[in-house]
């Protein structure tokens, strides 16, 4: 059986991880780093007039018979990266877009398993709409305003008694001479409602303030539910956010158990997206309820396997080799 997983020259080692359980299971990981295409990577798909069809990739590993694909990761997408940067924007408009649409083109053709679909990927991205079917699950959530409305965000301040929270609905960074200043959760403070104009320019996300006793992390692949906490308020600077102060937390985390009902309820939200795999951020209140607080259908876990150890690459390979139950698709 062969895997093509889909990310980029950049990406952590947990592609590299996934690829190594992959081959311990009897597979054959096949990496598309779509940042060298068409640069380096060469697509090519052929189709015959009498049925006869070819589709290769070709990397500094070889040539490849697509054909021969069972199942596909998608984790990254980064197609046109390495195009040159003085090329005429127009071209560069151009040449992204047609090898956006070659690529995928190929890619819906593979007649393979997908971890996951992109429509499903991009569908559950939506965060108001994973608010909304978490709540009709019985999940508990916190209240969210997302508006650029001034008053309706002073309005719904006055209703938050702990306090209230901005967050991006998007990822977004700043870039500072080569650094990237990730935009975290941060609160809202009674000065800071004294001037939203900012609101006509961007729309942003407010959040009640939910108090915590542990940060969860929930990833789950397939039907498994693996989880992990960290006690973010053991930092001053992670208060808000555990990724402010992530890498020094890195060793901090620790395995948790789900209660049952809040694990049968997170793989029904999954059933309701169509996807094998996400990573969800609950958090844990000091009176010990579990609030979730959104969805990453291909979130990052590599810290999850150094510490605490869990054994999510291998759990990944068990899906795209068939040899842990799935949720099929009728794409």
């Amino acid at each position: 059986m062969s895997v093509l997983i889909i990310t980029h020259s950049d990406d952590n080692d947990s592609a590299v991880r996934v690829a190594e359980a992959i081959a311990r299971k009897g597979g054959r990981a096949i990496r598309f780093d779509t940042d060298r295409y068409p640069t380096e990577v060469l697509l090519s798909a052929s189709y015959g007039g009498s049925g006869d069809e070819r589709l290769t990739l070709t990397n500094e590993e070889g040539e490849f018979d697509l054909r021969e694909v069972t199942a596909v990761w998608h984790r990254r997408i980064s197609f046109g990266a390495r195009l040159p940067a003085g090329l005429d924007e127009q071209l560069r408009h151009a040449s992204l877009g047609e090898t956006s649409a070659a690529a995928h083109g190929m890619l819906a053709s593979l007649k393979a398993f997908r971890m996951d679909h992109l429509q499903h990927i991009r569908y559950a991205e939506n965060k108001q709409l994973q608010l909304q079917v978490a709540r009709k699950l019985g999940l508990d959530t916190p209240r969210t305003l997302t508006t650029n409305d001034a008053n309706a965000v002073r309005a719904f301040a006055n209703n938050c008694e702990a306090g209230m929270i901005t967050k991006m609905l998007s990822s977004f960074a700043i870039y500072d001479e080569g650094r990237e200043l990730v935009v975290f959760t941060n609160p809202v403070k009674p000065e800071d409602l004294a001037d939203l104009s900012g609101l006509r320019l961007c729309p942003a996300t407010f959040q009640e303030s939910v108090p915590k006793s542990l940060e969860i992390r929930a990833t789950v692949v397939g039907h498994r539910v693996m989880s992990a906490a960290v006690d973010s308020q053991v930092s001053a600077r992670a208060t808000h956010d555990w990724r402010r102060d992530g890498v020094r937390m890195i060793q901090d985390w620790q395995h948790y158990q789900l209660p049952l009902d809040v694990e049968e309820k997170l793989l029904r939200l999954m059933d309701h997206f169509s996807l094998n795999y996400g990573a969800i951020d609950v958090i844990l209140t000091p009176d010990g309820k579990h609030v979730f607080l959104e969805l990453n259908p291909c979130g990052e876990f590599f810290w999850l396997e150094r510490s605490p150890r869990l054994p999510i690459s291998d759990a990944i390979a068990d899906v795209l080799l068939g040899h842990s139950p799935r949720r099929e698709s009728n794409l």
